[in-house]
Formats: C-alpha cells, structure tokens, sequence
C-alpha cells in the first residue's frame, strides 16, 4: 500500500469531520473575497447616488459576511483541530499496540527516546498536517483563485500588474522560510542536547559528587549551553532577514498595486473605485501566500514524519503466536530444553547457548550458576519466549512453548529480577499489576509473605504511599520484596529468581530470601544466583559456562566432583 492510500485510510472513520472542514473551509474563502467586491460597489452606486437606504443595505451585508465568517471561522478551528486529534489519537492507539508486540530484539537496538518520539513528535506533526494541509491548500488557492478571477473582470490591465510580485513572494517565502525552519531545528537539537546533559547530571547527582566531578559536569553542561546560545542566535539572524524580506514583499505588493493603478488611472486605464478595490484585495490575497509557504514546510515534515511511523508499523514482530496456537496449562511444571541454540542479533550471531540441554522436574527448586555472560539470563528469556531459539525445543509439561499462545506463557510465568522496575504510582497500583482485581486483604497477605506487611503499615499512607519513578522512595530491598508481593499475586506456576539479591546487604538478602522460600513452595523454581550462599540447598544446580551445561547436581555432589562448581565457589567463599 502506497504512503498516499495508508494516510487516507486514517481520514475513513472521521470522513464526516474531514468534510465538514472541507466545505467551511471553501465556504470561508468565498466570504473573504466578497467584502472588497462589496466595497467596489458601494463604492459605485449607493454613494454617488446618495441612496442611503443602500448604504444600509450594503453596510448590514457586510455584517451579516463578518457574523457568518466567525461562525465558519468558529467551526473550522474547533471542528477542524477535533479531526486532527482523533486521527492522531487513532494513530498512537496502532501505533502503542503494535509496539506492545515487538519482540525484546527491538527494544534492544532501539532507544526508548526514539520510541518516545514517534510516539508524541511525530505524531502530532502528522495531525497538524491532516487538519491543516488540505484546509490550508484549499483556502489559500480558492481564495487567491477566486480573488483573481474577480479582479481580472474588474480590471485586467490592473490585475496583470497587481499579479507581477506573486511568484517572487511564493519564491522567497519557501526558499528563505525553510532555511528559518533548518536553524529551527538546529534550536531544538541543541534543547535536546542540553537536556539530556542536565537530565544525566540530575539522575547521576550522586556518582557526580561522589567522584567530585562538579566542575566536570559543569564545564560539559556550559558546553552545550554555549552552543544552544549560538544557534540560537543564528536563528534569529535567520529570522530576522526571512522576516525583513517577506515584510518588504508584501509591501512592494501594495506598492506595485497602488503605483501601477495610480499610472492605469492616469492613462484613462482605470478608475479611482477599481484602485480601491485591488488594494482590499492585495489585503485578501497576502494572507493565503502565507499559508500556502508555511504548507509546503509542514507538509514536508508531515511526510518525514508520517513515513517513521510506517517504518515501526512495517516491523513485523520477530516473535508470534502460530496459528494453532493454544493456552498452556501448566499441570506439574516439567521443563526440558533439548538441544537449544541460541545467539543475539546485535552480537554478530556468536551463539550464547550452544546444544543446551536442561531438564527440570515439575515441583523442583533449582539453580543456574556460572560466570557473567555464560547465559543464564539468556536462558530463562528463552524459556518465557523474549527472544526466539535458533534451534532445539523447549517445552513445559511436554508442549512445546512454540505451540502456545505468549499471553499464556507469560502468565504461567513470574519474574523476580535485579533491577526491579516500580511504575511511578502507589504501591497498591504496583502491587495490582500482578493481580488487577486484587482486594485489600490479598494485598496485605502478599505483603506479608514477602515481609514487607510491617513497613507498609507503618507509612502514614499505607498502600497509597506513592513510590516515586521507579522506586525512588524506597531501598532496594524494599523495591526487590515488592516485586516478589507482585509476583505473589500474580500466582505463576513457574518462578524465576534472577539475581534479585546480588547487590544487596546482608539483612536485607536475609528477608529476600525467605520471602523467596515463602512463595516458591509448591511451584518450579529456578534461581540464577551471584552469591552462591543463596543456592546451597537447591533441589538441583546447573553450571552453566559458554552457553552449555558443564556440571549438573547437588551443593554436596558438586563439591565433591572438584571441578567448576568448586572452583566458583571458592572464589565466592568469602560471602558465605
């Protein structure tokens, strides 16, 4: 489908709308021509006759074309602007579910600042051009259009001369107004820069003073300060000659109007009233030639912007559900890999998991071990299907994760990670993530299991405490004993630990873990530790090293096999 068809496709649901912008727009461009014609006969009739019941006439005319042009005027701009917000908003609505279904590999290479911006920026750039473009092409060339015609029946050797400037206004307005709209943009790249200087500076407040690089960050933030002055400055420069240069445009418009009409009425050519009328209608015209240069610079952006948000909702989800698809059931919670390979796409395609195999037993609490980036991670994201296998099988209760829905799978399936993400909100509204229709009680009763009842209580607001952006206001074992309270209520009968307790103190490691023991009875779990203190009396314990499983079997039997496991921990003995 052409880029043309896709936009339009938008205008379907609210043709109603589109239309009526449409018609007022033209019915406006009518009444803004015929005050001047109006004044052209008054001019030459009521007047020289004295017939001051004319006068009247013409002059309630002119009111009733003001009176209607504001109501037309009234609903072009609410009605108009209404048009451009539910197609924006039905454009972010596709565009938000669609990125909800993107895999892990697109978020991995794509900024969340670029998502961001599609999401607000561009968006709102291609809603002032749906509202906008069509309303401002159509008045702007009906009325210069329409004027014209009624000027060359009124004179044409005056409407040949008043015509002279019109191409070198729309000439200079485009060429000069889109160099002013490049400084622009050279503005707000430099806001850009100087508030990500000033956002890292703020949120690393800490790391700044704790390696007293003040005067670092000070000298890198009045860096970008002086560069933000600087275009700005240019802009302004650039703005200033546009601006002169288009104002004296539209004066020479007068200027060859007046001048031309006063030789043509000289010469016998036209008349006094004609000079008249065609200086009202150069003060018609001058207004469209503005709307046609500011159209050609947002249709333009319009267009840049309208093709990025194609380019996202061109990218298919590397990760869908077949379409036999059906809803898993987890009845014993067996988990087999067999033979899995696996690499990243932003690593050159080394693979992370190499034939892995791995079979846990439904019931069973066991441990994945090894080096950073021997792939521990990598292998449980397999197993909740984030990331898509290269090769082998995966299944649970022996269906295969292929063959079931994702919306199933990731409910089957609770994470308790490191780096705990709070949505910045009150921990009753974090806590109902896990469980939306969640009572009071149930929540109460998850923040006991994860041993956090007694400190919530304790807060003024109780569960209406808010937790500031992403958990600010609490510790992080606070943080990381909310998330198990989440995953409590979410009521997974797979459990996945991932080294939720590595950068945390010992007491705080201490509550985590029974809170962990609390909610993983009765349900597989799998525990990727940092501190091997945290493993010991797993049910089994896989050594994972380059992607492959070199060890496999209890604390004990580990030990005494002398070979990775020990040499782990030993190295890790001191946090025992």
């Amino acid at each position: 489908m052409s880029l043309l068809k896709r936009f339009t496709a938008y205008y379907r649901p609210f043709m109603g709308l589109f239309m009526l912008d449409i018609v007022i727009a033209a019915f406006s461009s009518l009444l803004s021509i015929l005050f001047p014609l109006l004044t052209r006969y008054l001019l030459s009739v009521p007047i020289p006759a004295g017939d001051y019941r004319g006068m009247c006439i013409i002059f309630a005319v002119m009111l009733a074309v003001y009176v209607i042009q504001a109501v037309s005027n009234y609903i072009r701009i609410r009605w108009g602007h209404n048009l451009g917000v539910r197609m924006e908003n039905k454009m972010r609505e596709d565009l938000f579910a669609h990125i909800q279904t993107l895999s892990f590999s697109y978020f991995d290479r794509t900024k969340t600042g670029t998502i961001m911006s599609r999401i607000t920026n561009d968006l709102f750039q291609i809603a002032e051009v749906a509202h906008h473009g069509p309303e401002d092409l159509l008045i702007s060339v009906a009325t210069i259009v329409g004027a014209y015609v009624l000027m060359f029946m009124i004179s044409v050797p005056l409407a040949l001369v008043s015509i002279i400037p019109l191409p070198f206004m729309l000439f200079y307005g485009i060429v000069f107004g889109h160099r002013m709209k490049e400084k622009n943009r050279a503005v707000r790249r430099s806001v850009a820069d100087i508030n990500v200087d000033a956002e890292n500076s703020i949120q690393g407040i800490r790391e700044v003073k704790s390696f007293a690089q003040e005067n670092f960050q000070k000298d890198k933030f009045d860096k970008s300060n002086r560069k933000l002055r600087a275009t700005r400055e240019a802009m302004y420069a650039q703005m200033a000659s546009y601006h002169a240069g288009i104002g004296f445009m539209r004066d020479a418009y007068y200027l060859v109007t007046v001048a031309g009409g006063a030789i043509l009425i000289a010469l016998g050519h036209a008349g006094l009233t004609d000079l008249l009328t065609f200086v009202l209608y150069v003060s018609v015209v001058v207004p469209p030639i503005d709307r046609l240069i500011n159209f050609t610079e947002q249709l333009q952006q319009g267009i840049a912007s309208f093709e990025r948000f194609t380019e996202v909702m061109d990218i298919s989800p590397e990760i869908k559900d077949s379409e036999n698809a059906t809803e898993l059931v987890v009845k014993d919670g067996n988990i087999d890999f067999r033979d899995v390979s696996f690499s990243y796409e932003t690593r050159g395609g080394e693979l992370v998991t190499s034939h892995l195999d791995l079979e846990i037993k439904g019931g069973e609490r066991v441990a994945l071990v090894g080096e950073s980036g021997a792939g521990k991670t990598t292998i449980v994201s397999l197993l909740a299907r984030f990331y898509e296998r290269d090769s082998g099988s995966i299944t649970i209760d022996g269906t295969d994760i292929k063959d079931v829905t994702q919306e199933s799978l990731h409910r089957a399936i609770g994470f308790v990670q490191q780096s705990v993400f709070l949505f910045d909100a009150s921990i009753r509204e974090n806590l109902k993530y896990g469980k939306s229709d969640a009572t009071d009680e149930e929540l109460w009763q998850a923040l006991r299991v994860a041993n956090l009842h007694d400190f919530v209580a304790g807060l003024p607001d109780g569960l209406d405490t808010e937790v500031g952006e992403r958990g600010t206001r609490l510790s992080g074992g606070q943080k990381q004993r909310l998330s198990i309270a989440r995953v409590f209520l979410k009521n997974p009968p797979i459990l996945i630990f991932d080294e939720a307790t590595s950068s945390l103190d010992t007491e705080s490691e201490a509550l985590i873990q029974d809170a962990f023991n609390n909610i993983s009875k009765g349900r597989t779990s799998i525990v990727i530790a940092h501190r091997l203190s945290t493993i010991v009396d797993s049910d089994k314990i896989f050594v994972i090293d380059e992607g492959t499983v070199k060890e496999v079997g209890t604390h004990k039997e580990l030990l005494a096999r002398n070979g990775l496991y020990t040499r782990l921990y030993n190295i890790k003995r001191d946090e025992l």
